[in-house]
């Protein structure tokens, strides 16, 4: 969940879009605003799938938002896939690793702080939520706690993915390095097998091989990031050949509306949406290098990028937050269901809205402010020679 920048400054999109097949990539990236959009939509659906878990539609309103929002979840593999190919885009020669750990921690902890205050007041300020234990508050707050599948949901429930994400931000200077000395056919062999591992653990997930569902295993969902930086690459070396914006969205609506007819969710939907995923990501950049028409790379769909860590951190707060007013799973009727769907929505952009820019953006210039080096010192002044006398 990283918005897309450059590696030192901003450049219009490049005519060709990427470096000569078998060449190395240029030092200086042109930005993709397009992917930043997407990453709206993937929040959102994740947004209508915990409408749907809280009950706020009953009749034939719940039936069609069970339908539209149900795998939802797969937003969060949307992330994963993203994660990887915007880490890999913006990766800076050179870099030192606790450079980049730094800018990563930057990025993330300051609003998954907040977030977890704020989750520790619903906790204990309204009734029947659920209390942490200091294990699990301690978890949470070093993001482990995704580690241990009977802590996945404390606190903040969707500070899960962020262990996870913390997790490939340790593996990716290793990754980096691999896919740098691999080249195009190493990569997309990588690729490859990054698929084939997915769906392995599916199949064994969905025949019970494991105690635990493995759906918030870190380790288990490093393929999906590890796709995303292997697209990445195949972009900045000119070698990505995959299907253009329309036809890649069009996968993954079909593989998206696939997962209740193929699995009840949980780890193996990922394989229904993974191949759509995986290929609007890389379809949207090369869209962005060449100045293709993008309905993502709208100044509007760009903003609510901007803030969709925000509310994917935040809105699932303002839910249970909201029970105590509405109950749970009310059931409303389709009037009365929007209306609720609508000012939870209005109300977590906006909580959204200043987090970003209260506590995101600032905290983030806070940490990564440069320290100015150390003035040199003056040089000593030298006393004009006494004259002369005979």
């Amino acid at each position: 969940m990283t918005t897309v920048t450059t590696l030192a400054q901003r450049t219009p999109p490049a005519p060709t879009g990427a470096a000569p097949a078998g060449s190395s990539p240029p030092a200086v990236l042109p930005s993709l605003p397009s992917l930043t959009g997407l990453r709206w939509m993937a929040a959102l659906l994740v947004f209508g799938l915990h409408v749907n878990n809280f009950g706020y539609f009953g009749g034939t309103g719940g039936r069609l938002v069970n339908w539209g929002f149900g795998p939802g979840a797969t937003g969060v593999s949307f992330f994963f896939v993203l994660s990887g190919f915007v880490l890999t885009w913006s990766a800076r020669p050179h870099d030192r690793v606790l450079a980049f750990w730094r800018r990563r921690i930057a990025r993330i902890y300051p609003v998954h702080l907040v977030s977890l205050v704020v989750a520790f007041v619903v906790a204990y300020t309204l009734l029947h939520q659920p209390r942490p234990t200091p294990k699990q508050a301690l978890a949470n707050a070093l993001l482990l706690h995704a580690w241990w599948q009977p802590w996945w949901q404390t606190l903040n429930p969707v500070s899960w993915s962020l262990a996870c994400e913390a997790f490939f931000y340790a593996a990716f200077p290793l990754l980096i390095l691999l896919l740098r000395r691999l080249g195009a056919r190493g990569s997309t062999a990588l690729g490859a097998l990054s698929v084939a591992a997915m769906l392995v653990l599916a199949w064994t997930d969905l025949h019970h091989w494991w105690s635990h569902s493995i759906y918030s295993f870190p380790a288990a969902r490093l393929p999906e990031f590890v796709l995303g930086a292997v697209s990445a690459r195949l972009v900045l070396l000119g070698r990505w050949r995959g299907p253009g914006m329309e036809a890649s969205l069009a996968l993954a609506v079909i593989g998206f509306f696939l997962v209740p007819q193929a699995t009840h969710g949980g780890y193996p939907a990922t394989v229904c949406t993974i191949t759509g995923f995986a290929l609007l990501i890389p379809a949207a950049a090369v869209a962005d290098l060449h100045g293709l028409p993008s309905l993502w790379r709208r100044g509007w769909m760009v903003r609510l990028g901007e803030l969709s860590f925000a509310f994917y951190m935040i809105h699932l707060l303002v839910l249970r937050a909201g029970t105590s007013l509405l109950g749970t799973k009310p059931r409303f009727g389709a009037l009365g269901g929007v209306a609720v769907t609508a000012a939870a929505f209005a109300v977590s952009l906006a909580l959204a809205w200043v987090l970003y820019e209260a506590v995101e953006c600032p905290a983030r210039r806070l940490l990564l402010r440069r320290r100015r080096p150390a003035a040199p010192p003056e040089p000593a002044r030298r006393e004009a020679p006494a004259p002369v006398r005979d």
